[in-house]
């Protein structure tokens, strides 16, 4: 059954409550009366009066903050529709969430919405009621008579289509509503999918929060929407648990972070926080140098993790004096042997290295304690605690087991050969000790021109001598391009969560970046996480990624390509330009033009090293345009992309500058080539390729 469009349709409505025949106009009024409702939620919460109901000040603040954030999650974006879709189920539904006569009826959006009667105007689209609006089919309706979708345009509903799922007169087709919400303009942040979702994608928003899940995807297969949607999921169906543990989105840079940003806030999810893996280790300490890539490599390696921990614990040391305690007349001994075993115990017991220097001196007020109830005397616990304070007792734990400071650690490693050769014998060769060490070693932990990886790695120390506070759930984008030790730090964070890691093989652009999902899985910390793949491309048009995906031999050989659902003939332009730099640069403004006649955003990528000229160009054409990160909006659409910061980001129109610069621009040519596979991989509804030099012989080739 084809779509029907508002303005010539005039079908009655057989269940409209609303006395008319059309059903758009039946629809209409029920957008507006579920808007007029979710006002009314609003204004209730509004009203609430407080002041008779906290005990304190802290308590008031604490509750108004509640109250303000409720606020928020009811606002009513005009932008964003209340409701995308209708079920009509065949009989009434079980248990508690509807019960009813046969044929109910429900609407599906964002947002729970009811009326003053708390009847549901519309259910949100997480709530087990509305699954079947993302898996029902014909092969298994799931008691789904009517499924129906709606269109929209600038908020307000235009349109609707049906299927009837159990009618077998009705011929199969593709929703063109469907489509065309896909493939509509992209300007501004991202935005979210639930109106789209498809059935793969729904088995993996909807999984379990006690399981990690891994979803390897191609470009366009909506993997980012996918977990972003399964955070929101998660915290309908485990809100009270994930609101005293902790959600955190982590993402490759501070531009893809702020790409995103809408999502989970049009979905009324305010509440989880967002940051780069750099952004949860530089807690402590200033990042202003860079290694080289060899350099980074070793100090990624998971090995790092054991030369750390033989390291710290090289600061145990045997006792050598036993301990004297005086209290009043009397002296207790405790033998140098006796706090040995003490000190063996805890080693043995792998404690982290903070926990077992605060046990030790409650071990050995332990023994003063059994030594005081042997000579008749009757100690209670607060005895213990005064002989653990005691300078004899304190002093001997600062000889046997001395505080560290995990940066010092790092610090002493990467600066003096001896103690990391002693703490890296076995694990790493000589050529690596020597990539690892300064070739002038800082004096002080605040004048060391600290690493990004050097970062990491003190994040790993800290936790090993204090462990690092766990969340509820994880969400890590682009996950492949993470080093072994980044995703101890990233499983740090939900050891004792769960994650959804997000990424693609191909894609992996740093020369640590992962080669399968088992060994990134297993540093993690989540060695039995699911691994799901998705291969159905929604956003890419077929001429595009099958162009891109000429690559993958090359770059992520046995990866299966993308296939997409989208048929676009014409989006993809590969033209090369005769002549010079100059003519280059004057073809690729004009490729700009060309897109910017067309509706939606556009994103001009480069190799890093062209962007400063050709920002010169477009700037002597008088084009002014943005850079990642800045929010596009209807009269400024331009965006000026270096390739490294591409990923994760999407443009309805690209023109990518000449392909064999942004291969030469990467270390390795294999690292170059995924690299040009992201930029290939970025556009909506068109690419145009531009290039004065030869193309990647592998494009050629294929």
């Amino acid at each position: 059954m084809p779509a029907h469009v508002a303005e010539s349709d005039s079908t009655p409505d057989p269940t409209s409550t609303t006395g008319t025949t059309d059903p758009l106009a039946h629809e209409r009024a029920h957008l507006a009366a579920s808007r007029a409702a979710l006002r009314g939620m609003r204004e209730d919460v509004q009203a609430l009066d407080i002041r008779d109901v906290t005990a304190n000040w802290v308590n008031a603040a604490v509750l108004q903050s509640q109250i303000d954030d409720r606020i928020k999650a009811l606002a009513d974006l005009s932008h964003t529709p209340l409701f995308f879709g209708r079920l009509d189920y065949l009989h009434a539904v079980g248990g508690e969430l509807a019960e009813g006569a046969d044929g109910e009826r429900f609407y599906i959006g964002r947002r729970h919405v009811h009326d003053a009667a708390g009847d549901p105007m519309v259910i949100d689209w997480r709530a087990p009621v509305s699954q079947p609006y993302y898996q029902a089919s014909r092969t298994d309706p799931q008691d789904v008579g009517l499924r129906r979708r709606f269109g929209y345009t600038g908020g307000e509903l235009t349109a609707y289509e049906d299927e009837h799922l159990t009618d077998p007169a009705e011929a199969e087709h593709t929703s063109r509503l469907l489509q065309a919400e896909i493939e509509r303009p992209r300007v501004g942040p991202m935005r979210d999918i639930v109106a789209t979702i498809q059935p793969e994608q729904d088995e993996i928003v909807r999984s379990g929060l006690g399981g990690t899940v891994c979803v390897q995807g191609g470009p366009g297969t909506g993997k980012t929407a996918v977990g972003l949607h399964r955070v929101a999921y998660l915290l309908y169906a485990h809100r009270e648990r994930l609101a005293r543990t902790g959600t955190l989105v982590i993402g490759p840079n501070r531009s893809f972070l702020h790409y995103i940003k809408q999502v989970l806030p049009a979905l009324g999810e305010l509440e989880v926080k967002q940051a780069t893996v750099d952004d949860l280790v530089r807690t402590g300490v200033e990042v202003r140098g860079e290694d080289e890539a060899a350099t980074a490599v070793v100090k990624g390696d998971a090995r790092m993790a054991e030369v750390l921990r033989r390291a710290i614990r090289s600061h145990v040391t045997a006792p050598v004096e036993p301990v004297v305690v005086v209290r009043g007349s009397r002296r207790w001994r405790v033998p140098a042997y006796e706090i040995q075993e003490m000190v063996d115990e805890l080693l043995a017991r792998d404690m982290r290295y903070g926990a077992a220097h605060e046990a030790l001196p409650q071990r050995i007020a332990h023994a003063v304690l059994v030594r005081m109830e042997e000579a008749g005397e009757a100690p209670d616990d607060r005895v213990q605690n005064a002989v653990a304070r005691n300078p004899a007792v304190k002093a001997a734990v600062k000889a046997v087991w001395p505080a560290v400071d995990p940066a010092k650690v790092v610090l002493r490693l990467l600066s003096d050969a001896e103690f990391l050769a002693a703490h890296a014998g076995g694990l790493l060769s000589e050529e690596e000790q020597k990539r690892l060490l300064w070739a002038k070693p800082a004096r002080s932990v605040k004048s060391a021109k600290w690493s990004a990886a050097d970062a990491v790695l003190i994040d790993e120390a800290g936790d090993l001598v204090a462990r690092t506070h766990s969340l509820g759930h994880v969400v890590l984008d682009e996950a492949q391009d993470l080093s072994p030790m980044q995703y101890r730090a990233v499983g740090r964070r939900c050891s004792t969560g769960s994650a959804t890691v997000l990424g693609d093989l191909a894609q992996g652009t740093t020369p640590w970046s992962t080669e399968s999902w088992g060994e990134a899985l297993f540093h993690l910390g989540k060695a039995d996480a699911v691994v799901e793949e998705l291969t159905a491309g929604f956003r890419v048009p077929r001429e595009v990624i099958a162009y891109a995906s000429r690559l993958l031999p090359a770059i992520s050989p046995g990866l299966a390509a993308v296939e997409s659902v989208r048929e676009s003939p014409g989006s993809l332009a590969v033209r090369e330009v005769p002549g010079g730099a100059a003519e280059l640069d004057a073809a690729v403004v004009a490729a700009c033009e060309e897109s910017l006649r067309n509706e939606g955003s556009i994103g001009l990528i480069a190799a890093d090293a062209r962007i400063p000229v050709l920002g010169a160009a477009l700037e002597a054409a008088g084009h002014a345009y943005l850079s990642p990160g800045e929010e596009t909006t209807a009269e400024s659409r331009l965006t000026l992309v270096p390739a490294s910061l591409a990923k994760g980001l999407e443009y309805d129109y690209v023109v990518l500058d000449e392909p064999g610069a942004v291969v030469d621009g990467e270390p390795d040519e294999r690292t170059g080539l995924r690299r040009l596979y992201v930029a290939l991989t970025r556009a909506v509804s068109g690419l145009t390729v531009l290039h004065a030099a030869p193309l990647p012989e592998v494009l050629v080739q294929a």
